[in-house]
């Protein structure tokens, strides 16, 4: 047990998870993540995603199967019900997800970006309307 295992069973402030999150700027590819770190990103992610009103989903994985798998467990972990009628395609895909309308849709993807974007939408000016990523694909796992 080491003496940061305290701070993980907290939620972090907001401040605390935009910091944490901000790692993952969208454009750069991120260095693989180590477990122990996985549960401070996802608390700090179910944190800032708990303030803001609805999010998007952008989901950009090697297989459908593996894109499917992180839409679906991203989805349960943000409230939302994951469609279950996406069909499978060969090759790398994108996903995207909308959280507010529960649209979703598939394509192939030939991008060299792997992971999830978290696209935080608010109705009001003052509120989160943040984008972040990409996030591991297997952090929900």
């Amino acid at each position: 047990m080491t003496s940061q295992q305290p701070q993980t069973q907290t939620n972090p402030t907001l401040q605390d998870a935009k910091k944490i999150l901000n790692k993952f700027n969208c454009v750069d590819i991120a260095p693989p993540i180590k477990s122990s770190e996985k549960a401070l990103i996802r608390k700090a992610l179910v944190a800032i995603t708990s303030i803001s009103d609805y999010q998007i989903l952008g989901i950009c994985a090697d297989t459908a199967e593996e894109g499917l798998t992180a839409m679906k467990t991203y989805s349960l972990a943000l409230g939302y019900e994951p469609p279950s009628d996406l069909p499978v395609m060969e090759g790398p895909v994108y996903i995207k997800l909308n959280g507010k309308n529960g649209l979703c849709y598939i394509d192939s993807y030939s991008g060299h970006h792997r992971g999830v974007l978290v696209s935080c939408q608010s109705y009001h000016q003052d509120g989160v309307n943040e984008m972040f990523g990409h996030l591991p694909l297997d952090l929900f796992v």
